[in-house]
């Protein structure tokens, strides 16, 4: 049975690959931080499915600003493989926090690599690497030689964990491959970036529960893809006879500004009656227009993307309009016992 370690398993990205890795028979092991609250939301799922056999999924406590743990972690799971997909991956809270996603993005990488290096076993790696890395870009679409230009501590944290995985690569004759995701989102995403806010917010609004969206630079334009297609690109790139890095993405973009128009359009609204521009959200330095070219990945790994922009948004509003129902229900049962308790039901 291949054994699997993932950083970052609570994640958006950690749980699609955990689902992945179970389904194809591995054992996989998760590292979490320590909380007083659980945050295990996006593959707790997993522990009710009669599908999943979750005798195979072990979740320990560690941290990547803790070298010791990982080296600890490492020699008593003996894996077969690594996927480190743990960061601090808001881009805007990389400027205002920038020493601590600098010491977990990109000196975390390096302990993580340098633990999986001392292991006296063959282990391959996975390193993810980010779109964001190209920032001011050189040239449209970016492929895997175009020239990195990070624009934020986040951007440059990747640039370096990913040179140190080709580093580790080339020095150790480690199998490390890097897989330069562009912008990937879900149901599972978290509600403070950009997609899931806006599909949130257009869902809440459709059924009351608020009125307005503040959003920061609408004309900013992105590849966005599908998080269960882009953690298969994971899995396939460490089944390769030899390790290289890949570029993971649509090949098409889209501002902001569409997606919000398609979110708001899909719920019968008009966005610009609901969204409101704020300046505290526009980035100190901006990436105008992010868009991967995925040729290599999908001859050398047989790769392609399965849903498309509208497919994406569709899912996306789908799955925030069930919850703002559900919200919903909570809040007019609460309005009835108000009404009960006061004698105002007549």
């Amino acid at each position: 049975m291949t054994r699997a370690l993932i950083t970052g398993i609570t994640g958006q990205d950690g749980s699609y690959l955990t689902e992945l890795l179970l389904e194809k028979g591995y054992e996989v092991h998760g590292i979490i931080r320590r909380a007083s609250t659980f945050g295990t939301g996006r593959i707790d799922h997993l522990y009710v499915d009669p599908h999943v056999d979750t005798a195979r999924l072990f979740l320990h406590y560690g941290d990547l600003s803790d070298g010791s743990s990982l080296s600890r972690l490492l020699l008593e799971i003996q894996p077969d493989e690594v996927y480190n997909l743990a960061a601090q991956s808001h881009v805007a809270v990389s400027f205002k926090n920038p020493i601590y996603s600098v010491d977990v993005d990109a000196l975390g990488t390096l302990r993580l690599l340098e633990s999986v290096r001392q292991l006296d076993r063959p282990v391959r790696f996975y390193q993810a690497s980010s779109s964001e890395m190209y920032g001011k870009v050189s040239q449209v679409p970016q492929n895997e030689e175009t020239p990195f230009h990070p624009r934020s501590p986040y951007a440059a944290a990747k640039a370096y964990s990913h040179w140190q995985t080709v580093n580790y690569r080339e020095a150790y004759d480690l199998f490390a491959c890097s897989g330069l995701l562009f912008n990937h989102e879900s149901p599972r995403r978290g509600e403070t970036f950009v997609t899931r806010k806006v599909t949130r917010a257009a869902t809440r609004i459709k059924l009351g529960l608020q009125e307005r969206l503040f959003l920061g630079n609408l004309d900013a334009e992105r590849d966005w893809g599908y998080a269960a297609d882009y953690v298969r690109a994971m899995w396939l790139m460490l089944q390769q006879d030899q390790p290289d890095d890949y570029v993971i993405a649509t090949g098409e973009r889209h501002s902001v500004r569409e997606f919000v128009e398609k979110t708001f359009g899909l719920l019968d609204l008009d966005w610009e009656s609901h969204v409101e521009i704020d300046a505290r959200y526009y980035r100190p330095a901006e990436v105008d227009a992010l868009q991967g070219d995925y040729s290599k990945a999908r001859r050398v790994l047989g790769w392609e993307p399965t849903v498309n922009f509208d497919g994406l948004v569709e899912m996306m509003v789908e799955a925030d309009l069930a919850l703002a129902r559900e919200e919903r229900t909570l809040v007019d049962a609460g309005h009835r016992t108000l009404e009960w308790e006061d004698g105002r039901d007549g």
